[in-house]
């Protein structure tokens, strides 16, 4: 597989640098990571705009810059705004705290302020 956004849940979003490299050289585990993804998708009632927003949320509280800028470039391949985007980081304040949400939303707009 050149390509591995061919079989990407967001095909327009490139994936960025190791995570791309590894999915060419290893397709089988992009497609079963495509597959537990779509898998995850569809077991539960949730919308995929309410889903992308979920995950941004995890991938604050879990600490990943990658994660996050991930969901963020995908969150707005699918419509969501900016302004929708970095309220997920807000809303991360009382949970997570003030120096996780910031970190959150300085990484959040890393993708929405490009």
């Amino acid at each position: 597989m050149s390509d591995p956004t061919e079989i990407s849940d967001a095909p327009e979003v490139e994936l960025p640098g190791t995570a791309g490299q590894v999915a060419r050289e290893k397709p089988e585990l992009w497609r079963a990571f495509q597959s537990l993804g779509a898998a995850t998708g569809k077991a539960g009632p949730l919308s995929e705009r309410e889903q992308r927003l979920v995950n941004l949320a995890l991938a604050i509280g879990g600490d990943s810059e990658g994660a996050t800028h991930s969901h963020a470039r995908r969150g707005m391949a699918d419509g969501l705004s900016p302004d929708e985007l970095e309220h997920v980081a807000f809303l991360a304040i009382t949970t997570l705290g003030w120096p996780q949400a910031i970190r959150g939303l300085t990484w959040i707009r890393d993708v929405t302020r490009k």
